[in-house]
This record gives structure tokens, sequence and C-alpha cells, in this order.
């Protein structure tokens, strides 16, 4: 077992995984877009089925002029903390492969799977390189396709938050409670040998 960011694994990991964890108290401080083109060049390294690469990435970075406009397309309680955030994040993905319209246009079963899994490689990314990544699902989908004219065929999946850790004084009193890193289930309530367990 590791131990590591007052969380402890039921197998030896590397610490890394407990130490990433989703902040919501940001600095606000400026990044420039080479620091966040690298979380999205390690997300896009991500394993995609049939190397189709169905991830996309919109994004801004606080201080620039579109900023405004990704804080309004969060949900109210999100918008409080993320502010505050040094970047913004729309991770979409093409739910299709082929050329859109094309004989070779088919539905793609893992879309959403492969977009979860550079999610994942961002959020690493962003702890190897002092910075911390905290998704959400707490966004205005339909207004996000609307805002950026994405079109059918498209799924807006979620939205993330990047920049660096800020004390949590900085939070709502009712975000200042829940700023800590979150535990998990253990391994034998998600892990089955050779069964399904519905719970």
């Amino acid at each position: 077992m590791t131990k590591s960011n007052h969380r402890e694994s039921d197998y030896p990991i590397n610490p890394m995984f407990l130490d990433r964890w989703s902040p919501r108290a940001f600095t606000g401080e400026i990044i420039e877009e080479a620091q966040l083109l690298g979380l999205l060049d390690a997300a896009h390294w991500a394993p995609s089925s049939a190397n189709h690469q169905p991830w996309r990435f919109i994004y801004a970075l606080k201080g620039s002029g579109h900023w405004e406009k990704f804080v309004a397309l969060l949900v109210d309680a999100n918008q409080e903390w993320a502010r505050n955030a040094s970047a913004l994040i729309f991770v979409v993905s093409r739910a299709f492969t082929g050329a859109a319209g094309s004989i070779e246009e088919k539905p793609s079963y893992t879309h959403s799977f492969d977009a979860g899994a550079a999610w994942g490689h961002l959020a690493i990314q962003a702890r190897l390189s002092g910075l911390y990544a905290h998704g959400m699902g707490g966004i205005k989908h339909e207004e996000i396709r609307q805002a950026f004219a994405i079109p059918e065929g498209y799924r807006v999946e979620a939205g993330v938050a990047v920049g660096r850790l800020a004390d949590k004084s900085v939070l709502s009193e009712r975000n200042q409670a829940r700023e800590f890193p979150s535990q998990r289930k253990p391994l034998s309530e998600v892990a089955f040998n050779g069964r399904f367990v519905a719970n």
C-alpha cells in the first residue's frame, strides 16, 4: 500500500495518483499558453480506440478576451471558484469515425471513454507540472454547443479548471468545508474477479 496526501491505496502504486486531486482554491495567476499546451499535449497522447483520437479541447486563459465567456458557460456554483483558475477547458468528443457525411462515417462506441482517458492524462501532467486540474460536469452543455457552433456528431463532455493551488481561505465557507482530497471506495467494491456485482 502507498500513503500520500492524506490518502492510502490498497496496493503499492506511484504516489502521484494519490497526490492528484481536484481543488477549488486557485491563486488566479496568469500562466503562459505554452504551459497549458504542455498539459493538452500530454492529454492527446492518451490511448485511443483504433487511434481515432476523438477528443477536442476548447480553451481560454485567464486575462484573455475569451475568459468571461468561458466562465459564464459554467453553472453558477462552479463560476464562484473556477473564475480564479488560470485556464478553463471544455472537452468535446467526436462521436463518429470516418469523414462526416461520407460512406466511411460510423458511430464510435468508445468516444467518451477515450476522451476520459485524455482527461486523466491531462490531470496527471498538471500535477507533474506544479499545477492542479479540476474536472467539472457542472457546465452549460447546450450553451457551449451553441457558443462554439459545435455540430451534431460531437458530444460536449466536461469542463476543466487549471491553476495553482491557493489557501482555502479564498473560498466561500461552503467550499472551504469541501476543500480536501476525497477518498475512494475500497478496490474490492469496484473490481471483481470473474463476476460482476451491481452495487
